[in-house]
């Protein structure tokens, strides 16, 4: 997995005034935490950071200050309900090596048997544990030919060398359920229309 590199830089002002002066200049704050250490405030560039986030679980080199140079996952992103933009990021702090909980996307691929079958996502991501250089971007499962009443459990995911799950290995991923019948007219609707055609 690639690694975006980014600036940021210690603050040291907080409270919402100051997060909003941050906010105006296109940037966000931040904090990282992780190994016992103290959580360190940060200002982040907005728009690289945007674009970083559009990768989940993207790999992140801090050079803090032009000082110190930190490895990071983001642990949790407040964004504006409306707008959408950034507000606040937790950053977690990781090393080289280091094995980290996260949730990876499930994608799934191919055609489901004929009949108007709907897949369900139970889990849209799934808890794993990995390396935290090298946490796939997604795991892709197959739900070709699929019924009704078929599910994918988390133990029947392929997952990269590497990378465990880190929840039970009978919990269901993605299921299969029929299509709902149309309902059919409750009974005596319609005989109103028929009598009054008769």
């Amino acid at each position: 997995m690639s690694e975006v590199k980014l600036a940021a830089e210690t603050r040291t002002e907080f409270g919402k005034g100051a997060a909003r002066r941050i906010r105006r200049d296109n940037k966000v704050p931040g904090v990282l935490y992780g190994h016992g250490s103290d959580p360190l405030h940060l200002t982040l560039p907005g728009h690289e950071l945007l674009l970083a986030l559009r990768t989940s679980n993207v790999l992140i080199a801090l050079d803090i200050d032009g000082k110190t140079n930190e490895l990071a996952i983001p642990k949790s992103v407040q964004r504006d309900p409306i707008k959408g933009f950034l507000e606040h990021v937790d950053l977690l702090l990781v090393k080289r090596g280091e094995k980290v909980q996260v949730e990876i996307p499930v994608q799934a691929e191919g055609e489901l048997a004929p009949g108007g079958y709907l897949l369900e996502y139970v889990l849209d991501a799934l808890p794993v544990e990995a390396e935290a250089t090298h946490i796939p971007q997604q795991v892709t499962v197959s739900v070709a030919g699929l019924e009704a009443g078929a599910s994918i459990h988390a133990r029947d995911i392929e997952l990269p060398s590497g990378v465990s799950l880190a929840v039970e290995d009978d919990t269901v991923v993605l299921q299969v359920l029929a299509a709902q019948a149309e309902e059919a007219p409750a009974e005596g609707e319609g005989e109103g229309e028929a009598a009054a055609e008769a």
